[in-house]
């Protein structure tokens, strides 16, 4: 049985006072749920990491950041690496966000190369995926997806595939309202499990963890996560009110 996964990417929003006020109140609103029934994390800007930390301390919320830099140190001026980051308490590490790859510019290579300095440091991955609108309405969200996995794991052997989490984010439905029915979202997630079953075993397909990210909010988590391949969420907008963000979490329980 998989446990839930409900992580909260905050983007770049909140300040010092704020960023803190709101991991405070995941920690207090979660406290009934967090670790024993379901796993949550947080995903600050990198300028909050060390202040949010400290509010996440003695709690079973975990820390992640929103980025990573594959190497592991040098002249890389504005880069981070998995060393900075575990050093200031983070657990997860996102890897290839839609907004990464399509407002950044990131590609499949680069993301490939964050998942492997991700855990050679110690962090657990979090790699995304999804399609944009055009791909959709072109039938293209299965090649997307395919290719994206199939490069984003490259080189990954099995024995690491436990430290990764993969996350399903169709990218027309990031912050635009629009939400993939829970049926377009088992589908993919199915789909993304077949895949894990092909490159790896059977074994380690049932076994990760895939969220789906996209719009989610309190009223459409619980069907979401009902779905039989939907392990959990990657929450965008709403991780940024604690009582949406905790409802979502216990909507997931």
């Amino acid at each position: 049985m998989r446990k839930s996964f409900i992580a909260g990417n905050w983007k770049m929003n909140t300040d010092v006072h704020s960023s803190v006020k709101l991991a405070e109140g995941v920690v207090s609103g979660c406290k009934d749920v967090a670790g024993s029934k379901v796993d949550v994390a947080v995903c600050p800007p990198f300028v909050y990491l060390q202040q949010v930390s400290k509010a996440l301390q003695s709690s079973h919320i975990a820390l992640g950041s929103q980025d990573i830099y594959f190497e592991q140190k040098g002249a890389f001026t504005g880069e981070i690496s998995a060393a900075m980051l575990k050093d200031v308490g983070c657990a997860y590490a996102l890897c290839g966000h839609s907004e990464r790859r399509h407002v950044i510019g990131e590609t499949d290579e680069l993301i490939n190369k964050k998942v492997h300095a991700a855990i050679l440091g110690g962090l657990l991955p979090i790699l995304c995926v999804g399609e944009l609108l055009d791909e959709r309405k072109a039938n293209k969200t299965d090649e997307v997806v395919t290719r994206q996995m199939k490069k984003g794991l490259a080189g990954l052997i099995a024995e690491k595939m436990s430290a990764v989490t993969i996350a399903y984010e169709p990218v027309w439905a990031i912050g635009t309202g629009l939400t993939a029915t829970p049926q377009q979202a088992q589908e993919v997630h199915a789909l993304i499990r077949k895949l894990v079953a092909q490159m790896y075993d059977r074994k380690i397909a049932d076994a990760i963890r895939i969220q789906y990210g996209g719009s989610v909010k309190p009223d459409n988590a619980g069907e979401l996560m009902s779905q039989e391949d939907v392990d959990g969420l990657l929450v965008g907008g709403a991780s940024l009110k604690t009582e949406d963000f905790v409802a979502i979490v216990k909507a997931s329980v």
